[in-house]
Order: structure tokens, then sequence, then C-alpha cells
């Protein structure tokens, strides 16, 4: 069920589109001010339904992909060679502060953020139900946390605005410490997580529940290196016992199977909407000949890190989640590597033309899904073994790599299914911790591989790994670890000047 809707044409609150790029000497007022929206729960569902709009992929503005995949190992530009340049200066980090991607993703997240912002200052004054009063600010500030999680990877210290901005004075905001940003995303996923249910009813599917909110505080307290805060967050997830593997991978990146046990945090797409609510992913990554424009091509290097048997069997999540030469197409043709300049094209966000025809591309209805259960299984392996536990991480990451191969049992579309063949996707046993740690990195990189995260990733990892991996990039961590702030915003926000 997809039942979150954009409802923008009616609220007016964006109320402050964007963080400092246009302000006024006047205080801001939209369609409706203050006085006259936030007064009905009916209202508040409409803002915060505009929040979660924000995270959706409806338009381009929303290019986590960019940051998350192509700055990454995993993936280069793709599409025409003059097409979208500015996506291949970030490709070989020789962006500056005019990036047209750079801003977009500002803006867009600093909206999210004001959005976010205004829910959380104005739903308390509404008389309303205050259970359903809680979870509308809950879930805001689940997003909040969110938004400023992707920025401060992104950007590093970046204006930190937990206040609805009331004049155009509160937009001038000075840069905030790294440490202060992380602090205040642990305080609003705690925060969340308190108020927020552990389930929803049908009608409800896709909201954030509170095992979302414990999902992303784990992952948040993995990327601070805080192993046994990402272990409790994890299991405190878990302990909701809402969440399991499904049998066969590709099922996660179907229409069929959206909203399933394994999606933790999955942002809704609705083809065929008024307003839009569509996909435009799919397009933007399907070739040419389906009215696509192929861009977020994926390396090589990710293609060949798939596992391969000594009979030449290989790591089924190569096939769903990747094409190559000798593979198949969505549409059940055969792939042609002359679709990609790299001889490669991800499928998990394309849909086959029988559900998105090639006049409609755009408008994908497929959901995307920024956590699923197996990175939660992951986050714990990797904090267990990081937390000298390396026998007890194996357990988590041999459930990921156990649901990978038994796609030859559960997958009847499956060449050669049945029975898993020898030698494919082994536990990992009697490992060092070191070994542990290269077990999990490279498990993360295939299993969630093409879903925006590898370069975040990377740069946790530190200097020696990131350089590694970018070295044809000509990356250097001191000088590239973080994108330059837009042009824009230091332009209008005095305060970072």
């Amino acid at each position: 069920m997809k039942n979150i809707r954009s409802i923008l044409l009616t609220i007016g609150i964006s109320l402050i589109t964007f963080s400092c790029t246009n302000y006024l000497d006047e205080d801001i007022q939209g369609i409706y001010s203050s006085d006259t929206f936030y007064k009905t729960e009916e209202q508040a569902i409409s803002a915060l339904n505009a929040v979660y709009a924000t995270a959706a992929f409806t338009k381009i503005n929303n290019c986590l992909w960019v940051f998350g995949d192509i700055a990454s190992d995993d993936a280069i530009k793709g599409g025409n060679p003059g097409d979208q340049a500015e996506i291949g200066f970030i490709d070989n980090f020789e962006s500056t502060s005019a990036n047209g991607y750079i801003e977009y993703i500002w803006q867009h997240y600093f909206e999210g953020i004001t959005r976010a912002n205004n829910v959380i200052h104005y739903v308390p004054e509404i008389a309303m139900n205050e259970d359903v009063s809680s979870r509308i600010i809950g879930e805001a500030q689940f997003f909040r946390a969110y938004f400023y999680f992707n920025l401060v990877n992104i950007f590093g210290e970046v204006p930190l605005k937990t206040e609805a901005a009331l004049t155009t004075e509160a937009l001038q905001v000075p840069l905030a410490q790294i440490d202060d940003i992380y602090f205040q995303i642990e305080k609003d996923l705690e925060a969340a997580a308190e108020v927020l249910p552990q389930e929803y009813d049908a009608a409800e599917k896709g909201r954030i529940t509170k095992g979302a909110a414990y999902s992303l505080l784990a992952k948040v307290m993995l990327f601070e290196e805080k192993w046994q805060d990402a272990l409790d967050a994890a299991q405190k997830a878990e302990s909701t016992g809402n969440y399991s593997l499904l049998p066969v991978y590709r099922n996660n990146f179907s229409e069929e199977y959206e909203n399933s046990s394994e999606a933790i945090i999955e942002f809704q797409h609705n083809s065929g909407q008024v307003p839009y609510e569509g996909s435009y992913l799919n397009q933007w990554f399907s070739p040419q000949k389906e009215n696509g424009y192929y861009f977020n091509s994926p390396t090589a290097s990710l293609y060949n890190e798939y596992e391969i048997t000594s009979t030449g069997v290989v790591d089924p999540r190569r096939g769903y989640s990747l094409a190559g030469a000798g593979d198949e197409w969505l549409n059940g043709e055969n792939f042609d590597p002359a679709w990609s300049p790299t001889g490669y094209m991800s499928k998990k966000h394309c849909e086959p033309l029988d559900i998105v025809s090639a006049g409609h591309k755009g408008d994908g209805g497929l959901n995307y899904t920024y956590m699923r259960y197996s990175e939660l299984l992951l986050i714990k392996a990797e904090a267990l073994n990081e937390l000298g536990m390396s026998t007890e991480a194996l357990t988590p990451l041999n459930r990921v790599r156990k649901r990978a191969r038994e796609s030859y049992l559960y997958d009847d579309t499956i060449t050669n299914g049945g029975s898993i063949p020898n030698g494919l996707l082994p536990n990992i046993e009697n490992a060092t911790p070191q070994e542990v740690r290269e077990a999990i990195r490279h498990e993360r990189r295939v299993e969630l591989a093409m879903e925006f995260h590898r370069y975040f990733d990377l740069m946790r990892y530190g200097t020696t790994v990131a350089e590694q991996a970018l070295s044809d990039k000509g990356f250097h961590y001191a000088t590239n670890r973080y994108f330059p702030i837009p042009q824009s915003e230091i332009d209008a926000n005095n305060a970072i000047n």
C-alpha cells in the first residue's frame, strides 16, 4: 500500500522553501500563514506528508545517488559524455561551490529540515489527540535527523537549524561543529523512537516506525564508531519483531513486494498521480532504447566484486543488481554492453516496460528503500567485531550470505535452481578480527550495491581505504572528504562568511 500523499498543492507550507537562498525584507509568508494553516489534525498530517515527500525521488533535486554512488568506486556519471557535466565534476572531485548538483542536494534537504521544523514547532499548539500529535512530531524529528545525517556526511559542517524560521534574521545561522550535528541527530532519533509506534495498519504502510528510528540511530552510531551504542540500537530495532529477510533477494526491488518485512525505511513513489509522485530514477538509470538517460553506470570494479565458485557460479545478487555482457535485462532480452559507457547497468531502480512504458519512464512506481534488515544485520556484525566479539559477529554476517545463496532454493526464475551450488557463498568461519572486518566491508558493498551508500562507507573507513578505492579519480582525503558549501548559501547566509 502507498498511502502517504504529498498534498503539496493544498499546503503552502513550503513556508520557507529553501534554506536561505531567497529572502525578503519582511517576515516570511506563504500561501498559508501559521495563523491560518496549523489549526487541525488534518492540516498537521498534510504538513507531515510534505516532509515525507522531500525524501522521495520525485525530482532531480533529490540527487543522493550522485554522492552515494557516482562519487564512489561503484559507478561513474554515465549518460552522454557532455550531458550533466556537473555530475562529472563531482565524479572526479573537481566540483566547486557553483556546482548545480551540490546546490540541489543542499537546498532540497534544507527544505525538508524547514518543513520538519515547522511541524515540530506548530503541531503542539493544535487541539488534537495527544498520541497522534506526539507521533507526528516524532516522525518529523526522524526526518530532520535523516536529512542532517546525509548533509553532515556530504558537507561536514553545516548550519544547524532546529527552530522554525519565523523571521528573515532566523535564516542567518552559522556552521555547526560536526560533533554538535551528530549530537542533534542522536537526540532527534532517540526522541522519535520513544513515541513512534512499532507498526501501522495497512493503510499507513511506509510511515516511520520505532524500529526505523532505532535502525537509523544504529547506523549513525556506527558512523561515529560508538560500537556499543550501535549494537544497542540495532538490538532495540530487532526487538520490535517486525523484520525478517525476504527469501529471494531480488524481491526487495519489485513493486509486488514493497513495504515488506525486510524494508525498514522505505520512501514511497506512486506513478500516475497529480501532483506528481513517481520516481524519476527509472528514467535516469534505464537504457536509451527505453527512453532512459543511462546515468549512474556501474563500474567493472563493482561487477567483479561478487564472488564466483570454482565452477563459475556467481553470487546471484550480481544478476539481480547489475547487468553486463551475457546477462539478462529486465524485459527478458539479452543485455547489450553498448547501452552503457562502462558496459554495465544497474537494475535496482529500473522497472520493465510492461510495468512502466517508455512514454512514462520518468514516472516510476518503485519505492526507494533507504534501509533494509540485511543492513541492520551487517551493522550488528560490524559493531560486534569492533567490540572484540568476532565469533559472535559471524552470526548476523552469515545470515546475509545464507539468504543470498538460498536464492537458488526459493527463486523459481533462477537458472539451474532447486539446490545450492557447491561452494557458493560459504559461511565465514575461524576468521581473525581483521578478516571479519574485511568480510563485512565486502558484504556491505555487494549486498547494498547501487543503493546510494558506498561513498559514505568509504569515507568512514578512513584515509587509506578511501584513497585506494578512489585512486583513479585523484581523490585526496584531506582535501576531498567534504564537498564545498554552495555559493548561493554563502551569498545569502551572512553568518557563515
